[in-house]
């Protein structure tokens, strides 16, 4: 190998380290799967033209980002949706007679609650790739290019690619529409999302509303 195509090598496999140390450590989150689902067949009220979305959460924030989300992808579904925090912004569950004026006032045709029911843990780890031995070893009296050889052998040989620790959170959910004149489930359905680094809440929440609404959508619930 010539000099100038031993840097150039060398240079390529620098870049190649780089983007692989990059995509090791970039934070990206996880879609959301449907696990199971299930839709009442006796059912006939459908579609639902007008849905109060709750989200059960003890934090305020996120809950008002998936009631939002929500409410976004229903609209523009052509479904009149509204927010629960509206009538209850505070943490905690809605009183009675705060929900029963919630649904009275909106003229609700279903509620649509999700709530979280478990966070699992796993961790992936990926072996590096360990160092590529050229089998050349030093000799007396080499000479100068004999020398290089060896000295661009070490740097050959020195390259490889460090392990990668992956952490990932799964978050298990079930979303319920209930239609509210005998207030019985009519259709339900199970997700995990699974989330890798600190990935934005909001977009996450807007890849399980859109999820959860394109689901309804094709079970004909709106």
């Amino acid at each position: 190998m010539s000099f100038s195509s031993s840097l150039q090598c060398n240079h390529w496999l620098s870049r190649f380290a780089a983007v692989v140390m990059l995509l090791a450590v970039t934070a990206c989150a996880g879609p959301t799967v449907l696990n199971t689902q299930w839709t009442d067949s006796q059912f006939s009220a459908k579609p639902m033209r007008s849905i109060l979305v709750v989200g059960i959460t003890k934090d305020t924030s996120n809950r008002r980002v998936y009631e939002d989300a929500m409410v976004a992808q229903l609209t523009a579904r052509g479904v009149k949706a509204m927010p629960s925090y509206l009538f209850a912004p505070e943490s905690g569950p809605m009183p009675l007679e705060v929900m029963e004026k919630a649904l009275t006032s909106f003229g609700a045709a279903g509620v649509l609650i999700t709530r979280v029911v478990n966070v699992s843990q796993s961790v992936r780890v990926t072996p590096g790739s360990p160092p590529r031995s050229r089998g050349f070893r030093p000799s007396r009296n080499m000479g100068m290019h004999g020398f290089y050889g060896f000295y661009d052998g070490m740097w050959a040989s020195s390259f490889h690619s460090p392990p990668t620790i992956t952490v990932q959170e799964n978050v298990g959910a079930d979303t319920s529409l209930f239609e509210t004149k005998s207030f019985a489930v009519v259709w339900s359905a199970s997700t995990t999302t699974a989330i890798r680094g600190s990935g934005s809440t909001t977009a996450l929440l807007q890849q399980f509303s859109a999820l959860i609404a394109e689901t309804l959508a094709k079970d004909g619930l709106i």
